[in-house]
């Protein structure tokens, strides 16, 4: 098995909203800020190589939508989708498999593209999509503090191309045999079941953490997003994931940090920390 982080493009979100309550005289510490209280994002996908399956975790924003609605995330950097893939020499095409951890645009919206007649298709035409049922019907019938994360355009396209199909939730949270070749751990709070996968590469185990812990900068543990539904389960979620990538000496690979790719833990009287902060090339 080998793993690749695969850069979908930066943008930034303003820091109040991913730092909910905690102030931004604590939280531009670790996350500064521009003079619009914007802080620099990262939509960090990861492919796993593992035989003759190529898995790409999250496909970040995409490039369909329309100026105005990129105006609002200011996009910054060089990096696409497709030429970060082609940096390690592969082609959308080559994709055998879509993991979506969740639904939200800056996840799912490079899994669709629109061709210059204004049709929508899938973009990587020979993967299978990932979703789970509960969260697939949570993000097509969506609540109105979510609705405008969910874009129909970057979600129901997948289940007309017939290339959609559901990771089977098992009675517990924590499922191991997803026929992916990895675990996957279901949470709730941000959204109704996003999934957090677990890949054991060699003797390294890494989770990607998406929107549970979004950057390092969220490790300690009320620093909870403002976009998610859920707070005080997300607490508890982060505290029992953290917890437990700390016994198993499960590194962090962050999806939205443009600095820290992944990320050791250590524990102190405080909880769960960040030990050491590396990039994933020199983990494995």
């Amino acid at each position: 098995m080998k793993l690749h982080s695969i850069e979908a493009g930066k943008f930034k979100l303003d820091g109040g909203a991913m730092f909910g309550v905690v102030p931004k005289s604590i939280w531009q510490r670790t996350n500064p800020a521009d003079s619009n209280n914007m802080i620099e994002m990262s939509a960090r996908c990861l492919l796993i190589e593992d035989g003759d399956r190529l898995v790409l975790i999250d496909t970040g924003m995409g490039n369909k939508q329309s100026e105005k609605f990129f105006g609002y995330y200011y996009r910054w950097g060089e990096e696409t989708l497709s030429s970060s893939l082609n940096a390690v020499g592969f082609h959308p095409d080559d994709i055998t498999d879509v993991f979506l951890t969740h639904l939200h645009f800056d996840h799912c919206g490079g899994a669709i593209s629109k061709t210059k007649d204004g049709t929508l298709k899938t973009a990587f035409k020979n993967a299978t999509y990932w979703s789970n049922k509960a969260h697939w019907g949570w993000a097509t019938n969506p609540n109105k503090r979510e609705v405008a994360s969910f874009l129909k355009e970057n979600i129901l396209p997948i289940e007309e191309s017939g290339q959609l199909k559901y990771v089977e939730k098992n009675p517990s949270d924590y499922l191991t045999k997803t026929g992916l070749g990895f675990d996957v751990l279901f949470v709730d709070g941000h959204t109704e079941k996003q999934m957090i996968p677990i890949i054991t590469c060699g003797d390294r185990k890494i989770a990607y953490a998406a929107d549970l812990v979004p950057t390092h900068g969220h490790v300690p543990l009320p620093y909870i997003m403002g976009y998610d539904v859920r707070p005080l389960l997300s607490l508890n979620e982060k505290e029992k994931f953290l917890n437990h990538c700390f016994e198993k000496n499960i590194f962090l690979l962050f999806e939205h940090d443009p600095n820290v790719e992944v990320a050791s833990l250590l524990k102190t009287e405080k909880g769960v920390r960040i030990d050491k902060k590396l990039n994933l090339s020199e983990l494995l």
